[in-house]
């Protein structure tokens, strides 16, 4: 799962990106409205956080672009600006939350797992598919009650493959979640990974669709 921050304070979007990084989601960190923009052009994120108060291009601007150019990802505003009306004006231009600085780390750990959760229509935290259960917040993993130690690597793509249920997946697709900009990527990294928690948990789990990808199919309750 990968998420785009913008944020033009160095300092304090260091401690986001590393806090965001720790929930075991890959960030890319932008300093300014027009690189904002740009990013979400050109790459593919599973949510936003942005700051409104941004040098070139503001972040409200940013987000009325997003949203006229069809781009329905999640977008959480983080800001100084706390009067009702800020709130409202982001809300309405296509914001799904709206946390004020100065904020406290773990609060907005929960409200992006909260988005990243609906945004793929999960109500619950906890992942329940089959024999298999994921919490997103202890990264933990059972199978059949049973606890199974992954790699961080092996949890992401786990979480991502579980999140879209019933979806192909292509390498490139798990690639751009798993990894950041400036991040090195082996050619045969995800099969190792795939191989690695097929071992781990089932042979049967992750199907393998030749020339297209990788699934782990729905079940029903």
């Amino acid at each position: 799962m990968k998420v785009l921050l913008v944020e033009d304070d160095g300092i304090l979007g260091d401690g986001i990106a590393a806090g965001i990084a720790q929930s075991g989601l890959v960030v890319d960190w932008v300093l300014d409205g027009w690189q904002a923009d740009t990013a979400l052009a050109t790459g593919s994120y599973d949510a936003v956080v942005l700051d409104l108060g941004l040098p070139g291009l503001s972040g409200m601007e940013v987000l009325k672009r997003a949203r006229a150019s069809g781009k329905n990802l999640p977008i959480l505003i983080l800001t100084a600006r706390d009067a009702v009306e800020d709130r409202v004006a982001g809300l309405d231009a296509g914001a799904d939350d709206y946390l004020v600085k100065p904020f406290d780390l773990a609060e907005l750990q929960a409200r992006l797992r909260a988005l990243l959760r609906r945004s793929k229509g999960h109500a619950e935290p906890v992942i329940r598919q089959g024999e298999l259960q994921l919490d997103p917040v202890s990264h933990s993993v059972f199978w059949s009650g049973t606890p199974v130690d992954l790699s961080v690597r092996e949890f992401s793509i786990l979480h991502t493959l579980l999140l879209n249920a019933g979806r192909v997946m292509s390498k490139a697709q798990i690639e751009e979640q798993l990894y950041g900009w400036g991040e090195e990527i082996e050619s045969n990294t995800i099969e190792v990974f795939i191989h690695h928690l097929r071992r781990k948990l089932s042979p049967q789990l992750i199907r393998t669709i030749r020339g297209v990808g990788y699934m782990i199919e729905k079940t029903t309750p």
